[in-house]
């Protein structure tokens, strides 16, 4: 259960706040900013901090940003009985998830930390996640900052002490292999194989031997005994990269593995007992697939117990700035060149592309960038031609522009609802609706 600091120098308030929120959450009361700072000092978990704005000594303001230092993830709800535009800005600005004005309306802040509570655990579980793969996998690549991404990571973060199969599909280039090995990197079975299998790159004709492997003398040119890929995985991980691709012909073969964990080598008539998680990708629409008649409804539905869907990179352009900056310092490193980073005429080019190869385009665009520069920032001229015909045709555009098109077009995408289009964005409604505001966008 969340813990909620409640801070306010009137006792009436602290208590009438800490009796309507103690059903649900656990809560705690300090009557200054002071005595909340020696709170932190003696308590843990804290998740919640509802502070009144307006206080001796040390005002809410304060205290945020003290808090802010000792917790960065601490979620702090302030109250205020002098709300205005201007606080309610300075606020948020200072790291404060939302403000409600007193009198206070128990329903309207029990809502509020519901959303406070439920972005509080998404970020512990990333947090948790991340320093499982620090620990034991280098997993550097995985740059998130859109709430899409954040929630991709929450759920590869539940789903990795499963043996549950997961069929990971989204386009090419959008990084469905560093998805499925942070799920075995920050499983129980990190230590064994992760074996990749690229379905595509695979004969029908060797498939069966290739997966199952084979025994000395099985067909001509079996010279020894060969494990095949399952059995290498075995304790560990087997990633089918591209599994609409199998042959028909061997999918009752992975079905019946599926089923009962068994396979046959080529050559041999006793069964041998695999271990092994199964995680699946795909850039093809496997439904209409069943339909052509080419994959088969039952594989179908074994593989995809839990399915995760990466979204392609325009659609999720907040994750654009600071992929940028981890390849720039990636390839930095590789050239031996000092570059600083990317000129701002560059990145408005770079947000304006389509990126149809997703990240894995991105980062062939900024390495090649590297090699092209001849000083220490990376600017229009060192992108290729490809990337800088989008922002040409469009016109002359500044990073405003580009932002307010993008918000009009997740307000579109989203019907006009301001909370769905933040939730989306990645952003909180109020900085959305300031954000409207600030660029004119019409209400829809």
């Amino acid at each position: 259960m969340i813990r909620i600091l409640i801070v306010d120098d009137e006792k009436n308030q602290r208590e009438l706040l800490s009796s309507s929120l103690s059903d649900d959450y656990e809560t705690i009361t300090a009557a200054s900013g002071r005595e909340a700072l020696d709170v932190f000092k003696v308590e843990k978990n804290i998740g919640i901090v509802i502070s009144d704005f307006k206080m001796p000594e040390m005002d809410g303001l304060e205290l945020l940003k003290k808090t802010r230092q000792i917790s960065p993830d601490i979620i702090f709800i302030l109250v205020t009985a002098y709300a205005s535009v201007s606080s309610a800005i300075a606020a948020l600005k200072q790291g404060a998830y939302d403000y409600i004005a007193k009198p206070i309306v128990i329903e309207k802040l029990k809502s509020i930390i519901k959303r406070a509570a439920d972005n509080y655990y998404l970020l512990a579980e990333n947090r948790e996640l991340k320093e499982r793969l620090k620990l034991h996998y280098s997993f550097e690549s995985i740059i998130v900052k859109s709430h899409k991404m954040k929630e991709i990571l929450s759920i590869v973060s539940r789903v990795s002490e499963s043996k549950t199969t997961v069929l990971i599909t989204g386009e090419s280039g959008t990084g469905k292999e560093l998805i499925a090995r942070a799920i075995h990197n920050a499983s129980s079975r990190r230590n064994e194989n992760f074996v990749p299998i690229n379905c595509s790159a695979i004969p029908e004709t060797l498939f069966e031997s290739e997966l199952f492997g084979f025994e000395k003398g099985a067909f001509t040119g079996a010279v020894k005994n060969k494990k095949g890929k399952l059995e290498l995985a075995n304790k560990g991980t087997a990633f089918f990269d591209e599994v609409g691709d199998v042959p028909l012909g061997f999918q009752v073969k992975l079905l019946r593995f599926l089923q009962f964990g068994e396979i046959v080598r080529l050559g041999k008539e006793s069964s041998v007992s695999i271990d092994a998680r199964i995680i699946c990708a795909t850039n093809q629409n496997l439904k209409e697939k069943i339909e052509e008649g080419s994959f088969r409804e039952d594989l179908y539905y074994r593989l995809n117990v839990v399915e995760i869907h990466i979204p392609p990179l325009r659609e999720r352009k907040e994750d654009i700035t600071p992929l940028v900056n981890h390849f720039v310092d990636k390839y930095k490193k590789i050239s031996g060149k000092d570059i600083d980073g990317v000129s701002k005429e560059a990145m408005r080019y770079i947000f304006e592309h389509n990126w149809a190869g997703n990240v894995r385009e991105l980062e062939s665009v900024v390495e090649r960038a590297i090699v092209m520069s001849r000083d220490s920032t990376i600017d229009v001229d060192d992108l290729p031609i490809a990337v800088k015909t989008a922002l040409e045709d469009s016109g002359s555009l500044t990073l405003e522009s580009l932002e307010k098109k993008h918000i009009e077009k997740i307000l579109t995408s989203q019907g006009g609802n301001i909370s769905k289009a933040a939730l989306v964005l990645g952003i909180h409604r109020n900085t959305l609706m300031a954000k409207i505001k600030q660029y004119g966008i019409k209400k829809q």
